[in-house]
């Protein structure tokens, strides 16, 4: 998988240069065919994965998922204030030697020929809280009939991952890629905002350090090894830009690095929804850069409502490229007071580096898995 990986986005980025149009829309079909798929499939991945596993985990079920949850939106705060910070300190000096760049709509995109409407059954959320409702219940009540059903839908929907999702993420990557650079739309964004990117980077380096030095630390496991483990999820998320379509490969990292096989599928579909890490400092960057350039408020009262907000809201983002901005667009209107062009300009920003955030997010789901696979040893 990892050398597909890497081959897709090395070819994507050769022959985006050389497709014609029609080619390219080839593959924008294709990409949008399986993003529906896809879109489709993350509600019952959710329950297909989470369900079994809460049920599995007998007394410590409830225990576990609090730990969980209060990990996750914990460490995706951390990361936004530290977005944050930074930016106070170091984004003043560098919008003033770059001149303010003009307004910037979203990108455009080649149209597919066609598309197909695959609705989920249910949303992201309904399927969490059924989940852990449905989860908890058998386990409490030691409903053997109704756990062996859901582990039934688990092989079913582990058999759609292993045949459906995985062997076309190497495609779907290589269409990202095609099309990205067709279009030329990152290449004129992260222009603009070369040196905010550059810092963007540089801390979301730091997260996956500090994530990994503490669950390392707290399960006396060497970090730097257990951070090298995940890169095979780190590099398929900055692919695809999906944390859904990353666990099947993120689970194999967590039970690479010894994290036990019923915490590694709790945790890892559970966090690919409520971790957010990456994309929480990126979106506080992005938004405190673009509030800096067009005078709008940024105190750090109003920012610490925001972040506070936008980690619990982003739990209902659907798991597929852009959802996180997607659901960050009403608290920026709300709270930071975003109009129309700015959000534009937000959604641009954001989508061009889109697949970094969400590597950040999936990566530090092994962290997190290590971390609460120790906690439940003692």
């Amino acid at each position: 998988m990892l050398p597909r990986v890497i081959i897709a986005i090395i070819l994507g980025v050769a022959l985006g240069n050389i497709f014609s149009e029609g080619w390219v829309r080839v593959f924008v079909t294709f990409n949008s065919l399986f993003s529906q798929f896809l879109g489709f499939m993350i509600p019952l991945i959710i329950i297909g994965l989470v369900t079994p596993a809460i049920a599995e985990l007998g007394s410590n079920a409830g225990k576990l998922l609090l730990l969980t949850v209060a990990i996750a939106y914990g460490d995706t705060v951390v990361a936004g204030l530290l977005g944050y910070g930074t930016g106070l300190w170091l984004f003043p000096g560098i919008l003033a030697h770059t001149a303010a760049p003009a307004h910037v709509d979203k990108a455009q995109e080649l149209a597919p020929f066609f598309t197909v409407s695959i609705p989920a059954m249910v949303d992201v959320m309904s399927a969490l809280v059924f989940s852990f409702i449905v989860g908890l219940g058998t386990s409490y009540g030691h409903l053997h009939t109704l756990r062996n059903i859901f582990t039934e839908f688990k092989y079913i929907i582990e058999k759609v991952i292993e045949k459906g999702i995985i062997p076309f993420l190497p495609l779907y990557i290589f269409g990202i890629f095609v099309n990205m650079t067709y279009t030329g739309e990152a290449y004129r964004i992260l222009l603009v905002f070369a040196q905010v990117i550059v810092v963007i980077f540089i801390l979301h380096v730091f997260i996956l350090l500090y994530e990994f030095t503490i669950a390392g630390g707290f399960a006396h496991r060497n970090p730097l090894r257990q951070l090298w483990t995940m890169v095979p999820a780190y590099l398929t998320a900055l692919g695809t830009s999906s944390s859904a379509a990353t666990i099947p490969v993120t689970l194999k990292s967590a039970l690479k690095n010894g994290v036990r096989e019923d915490i590694a599928g709790f945790v890892i579909p559970l966090c690919a929804t409520i971790h957010l890490s990456g994309s929480m400092m990126k979106i506080t960057c992005c938004a405190l850069t673009i509030c800096m350039m067009t005078n709008i408020p940024h105190d750090p009262g109003l920012f610490l409502h925001f972040i506070l907000i936008l980690a619990i809201m982003m739990v209902a983002a659907p798991g597929v490229p852009g959802g996180a901005v997607m659901a960050a667009l009403a608290p920026l209107s709300s709270i930071l007071g975003f109009d129309s062009n700015a959000q534009a300009l937000m959604i641009a920003l954001y989508i061009a580096m889109d697949s970094f955030g969400t590597a950040c997010n999936v990566t530090g789901d092994g962290a997190i898995a290590v971390l609460v696979d120790k906690i439940a040893r003692r």
